[in-house]
C-alpha cells in the first residue's frame, strides 16, 4: 500500500511541475510541439531513474559513512553531469538512431532541476533503495504527464485567435497556471495511503 502511495502522490500530489515548480525552464522550452515534449519526456525518465540510482548508492555508500554529507549536492551535479555524458556517448554508439532522436534533449537534461531535486528529495524523505527508483519513476511518469498535456494544449493554442498581447508566453503562463490549480484538485488523495 506504501508503494501505491508513493505512485499517486508522485504523480499527481506533488507533480514537480505543479506542486513543486521544478523543471519550469524546460516545460516552457519544450512544450511548443508534441513531438519533442515526448522525446523529452522519454530522455528526462531515463536520465531520472539512472541518476537517482547512482546518487542514492553514492550517498549511502560513501558521503554517510564518511561523514561527507555536505558535499551532497555538488556530488549529485557532478553525477548527474557524468550520467548525462557517458549516457549520450553509449547511446551514440549503440543506437545512432536513437542518438538522433534524444541528441538533442540529453544535453538540457543536464540542467533540468528536476533530476537533482528527486536525487535530493529522495534521501531526505528517508526512502530505501527501491522506494527511491519508483519514486523516481513515478516522478518522471508526473513530469512527463505534465509535459504532455500542456504541450497538446498549447499546440491547440496556435490553432485559435488570442489577442496579440497575450500570444506566446503569456498564455502559456495562463494555462501552467490553470494546469496547477486542477492539479491540487488531487491534494486530498495522499491522505488515503497515511
Amino acid at each position: 500500500m506504501e508503494i501505491i502511495g508513493i505512485i499517486i502522490v508522485a504523480i499527481l500530489v506533488n507533480n514537480v511541475v505543479f506542486s513543486q515548480f521544478l523543471g519550469i525552464c524546460p516545460f516552457l522550452g519544450v512544450s511548443k510541439k508534441l513531438d519533442t515534449a515526448i522525446g523529452m519526456s522519454a530522455a528526462v525518465t531515463f536520465v531520472l531513474t539512472l541518476a537517482t540510482l547512482v546518487s542514492f548508492l553514492i550517498q549511502k555508500g560513501i558521503l554517510e559513512p564518511f561523514g561527507l554529507e555536505y558535499l551532497q549536492t555538488i556530488t549529485f551535479i557532478l553525477v548527474i553531469a557524468s550520467l548525462v555524458q557517458m549516457v549520450e556517448i553509449i547511446i551514440k554508439k549503440i543506437s545512432p538512431p536513437l542518438y538522433q532522436a534524444l541528441g538533442v534533449f540529453l544535453p538540457l537534461i543536464t540542467t533540468n532541476c528536476v533530476i537533482l531535486g528527486v536525487a535530493i528529495l529522495v534521501i531526505q524523505k528517508d526512502y530505501n533503495l527501491l522506494e527511491s527508483i519508483i519514486y523516481a519513476i513515478s516522478t518522471a511518469i508526473g513530469y512527463a504527464m505534465a509535459l504532455i498535456i500542456f504541450s497538446s494544449i498549447r499546440e491547440q493554442l496556435t490553432l485559435t485567435k488570442i489577442p496579440k498581447a497575450m500570444q506566446g508566453v503569456p498564455i502559456a503562463l495562463i494555462t501552467a497556471g490553470i494546469l496547477a490549480m486542477a492539479f491540487m484538485g488531487f491534494s486530498g488523495i495522499d491522505q488515503v495511503f497515511k
